[in-house]
Formats: structure tokens, sequence, C-alpha cells
């Protein structure tokens, strides 16, 4: 059994600098890149799925509108209306209940591939082997709980829909008697519920992709780390993309490159948070699975 001890603000620097050798020996940019080949194969189903599932409640032209402002508010206005099209030509089509059947089929196994990869990625970090020896099995088993992330994103989508409404027509209320500049802070309350839908999906992603059984203990640090690092990277990510338009050298496939690029980074940063998971765990957690 691994010695352990608390966690105190002195290790910090210590513990960074092991997770960056970890990520680095990890091969991080070669899981990065097949995530975000596999997430171009998987984004117009997974949309679609997020838009069936959310949009059975809040309205499907609502939750659409809000996704694709918030794809255009990360990564662009064009890249935006690229996903609208690939939506578009997916969904758009009059078929039998055959070929209904197949492209729900096609729907479901797509909009698992991302998270399918991902699941990978941290079994390789952790040092894990598949539950199931039968590979059929063990792909049909991780495909299902690929579709339960489905599942939860969609339900942390409309929580965040939901809460953002509210706060919306309060502060459309409150404004009838408290002074305009009160209001210069209400962003605070909006960036804390789309702070707080972002932790929890990592926190969920780390403690339920892996084979490993992982303490919340660990995962709390990992996808604190995670959504720290994720945020300053979405708006400085934003500027960049913006600002300098790297899309526009690529011609046509400009929108897709956005999209692999934003893809690509955001996994390097979840892979570095899985190593800093793991990192944290060998060091302060009694009971975590270690290889």
């Amino acid at each position: 059994m691994n010695e352990t001890k608390t966690f105190k603000i002195k290790y910090l620097p210590r513990l960074l600098v092991d997770t960056g050798k970890a990520w680095l020996n990890g091969e991080p940019f070669q899981l990065s890149a097949i995530v975000a080949y596999y997430a171009v194969l998987s984004l117009p189903a997974l949309v679609i799925i997020i838009l069936k599932v959310v949009g059975a409640v809040w309205g499907e032209e609502i939750v659409r509108g809000e996704l694709l402002g918030e794809i255009s508010g990360a990564i662009g206005a064009d890249a935006a209306d690229a996903i609208k099209t690939m939506i578009e030509n997916q969904s758009g089509e009059k078929t039998s209940v055959f070929a209904t059947v197949i492209g729900i089929g096609t729907l479901l196994y797509g909009s698992t591939g991302v998270f399918f990869q991902l699941q990978s990625a941290l079994d390789k970090i952790w040092e894990q082997e598949p539950a199931y020896k039968n590979d059929f099995v063990a792909t049909l088993m991780s495909r299902v709980k690929s579709f339960g992330f489905i599942l939860i994103l969609g339900f942390l989508l409309l929580t965040s829909f939901v809460l953002t409404s509210l706060l919306s027509t309060f502060s459309r209320q409150l404004n009838r008697f408290l002074p305009d500049n009160l209001f210069d802070y209400l962003f605070v309350v909006d960036f804390l519920v789309s702070l707080t839908f972002i932790y929890v999906l990592f926190a969920t992603m780390f403690k339920y992709l892996p084979s490993a059984k992982i303490s919340w203990k660990s995962v709390r640090s990992g996808a604190a780390l995670t959504t720290l690092m994720f945020l300053i990277g979405k708006y400085l990510l934003a500027l960049y993309f913006n600002t300098m338009e790297p899309g526009s050298t690529y011609g046509a496939a400009g929108s897709i490159i956005l999209i692999m690029l934003w893809v690509s980074y955001s996994c390097l940063i979840l892979l570095f948070g899985a190593h800093f998971t793991k990192q944290y765990a060998k060091r302060f957690v009694k009971n975590d699975h270690i290889s």
C-alpha cells in the first residue's frame, strides 16, 4: 500500500511538475488528435441526441439556438454555421421506418464515439484493462456507458438553461426596483452556473469513465484544476479564433479545422487533469486503486 500524507499547498508545485512529466510521457498530443478526429465524426449525431433529449423539455429550437450560440462564442460564427449545416443534413430527411431505425442506431453509435475514445484514453492513464474479457461485450458496455454520459450532459445542459432563464427573468423583475449598476454584477451568478456545470461534468467523467475505482476526494481536486485550466483556455482560444481567424488559411475546411483544434486543446487539458488526479491519488488518498 502506498504511503499517503495530508495535502498542503506547499506540495502543489511538485505535484504539478510530476503531473507534467506523466502527461508528456503519456502521448497527450496523439491521444487528443484521436479524440478530435472522433469528435468531428460524432459531433452531428451528438448534437442531435442532445437536441432531442433536452429539446423534449425545453424546446428544440431554443436549445439549438443556445448550443449554436455557445459554439459561436467559442470557435466563431463560421464553425457554428458549419455545425448547423451538419445537423440539418443529418436530421432533415424523411425516411421509411426501417431507415429510421437504422438511422437511430447510427446516431447512437456515432454520438458515443468521442466518449468511447475518452474512456480508452483515461483507462490508459490509469493503466486499466477492460472490465470484460470478451471484446464485443467490452465494446458494447463501453458504448452504453458513453451514452449514459450523453444523457448526463443533456441533463446538465437542461439544468444550466433553466437556471440561466430563471436568472434572466429574476433580473428583469428586480430591474423595476433596484439601481441599474447593481446588474453589472449579475454576470457573476451566470458565470458561477457555467462554472458548476463544467466542474460537475469533469468530475463525473473522471469518476465514472475510467475502469479504475477512484475516490471523490481525488476527483474533486482533479476536476477543480481542470475546470480552471479549461475556462482560462476557453477565453484565450475564443480571443485567438475571433481575432486571428486561423481557419481562413484552410479555406472550405477551415470550420472543421477549428473544431478539431478546439476539441484537441480541450482534450489536452482533460488529460492533464486526469494525470493530476492520479498523481494526487497516489500521494494523498489511501484507498484509490493505483496500478
